[in-house]
């Protein structure tokens, strides 16, 4: 289990795995931080796909094509925005991990790239969310080995070395 899980730093549009995962926003349509670093990656062409997909409800998952990315596919999925953690943030930020990993072995995906999901502008704790994480990916895996590999991309060292710590506890 733990060989099928990789940490790095770095950008997530630059990852040579089947698909990646966006952390994006209901409407699909580009924002900031990792969302908005993909659409500039992948190309307008993403913009055009997902404005006929024509959103995403928040811990939903959609699937385009990658374009201009190494990944052949994107997964879409939203986050929750945290609001003090009672409002259902946690069985939602983990409804995105689940369905992002059902939507991967629907594409047909051996390799998925995720980057840390509602943790920028959403707000959500970082070591919270990594726990969902790591929780969520390792319940997928142990019930369906068709996935390979998962990849966190982590943006910054701060985010690294939490999810390295973090995945010592859960694995």
């Amino acid at each position: 289990m733990k060989e099928k899980i990789e940490i790095v730093e770095g950008d997530i549009t630059k990852q040579q795995v089947d698909a990646i995962v966006n952390a994006a926003n209901t409407s699909l349509l580009g924002g900031g931080g990792v969302d908005g670093a993909i659409h500039r990656a992948a190309g307008p062409e993403l913009l055009e796909e997902t404005r006929k997909i024509g959103g995403c409800p928040t811990g939903e998952a959609r699937v385009s094509g990658g374009y201009r990315l190494p990944a052949k596919w994107v997964i879409h999925t939203v986050g929750p925005v945290w609001r003090g953690g009672n409002r259902n943030e946690d069985e939602l930020l983990a409804s995105c991990y689940r369905n992002s990993l059902k939507a991967a072995v629907e594409i047909g995906a051996k390799t998925v790239a995720f980057p840390s999901i509602s943790t920028g502008a959403y707000g959500f704790p970082l070591e919270r969310a990594t726990k969902i994480a790591f929780t969520e990916t390792k319940k997928f895996l142990e019930k369906d080995d068709r996935i390979e590999k998962v990849i966190f991309v982590c943006f910054g060292k701060e985010a690294f070395n939490t999810y390295k710590k973090i995945f010592d506890q859960i694995f």
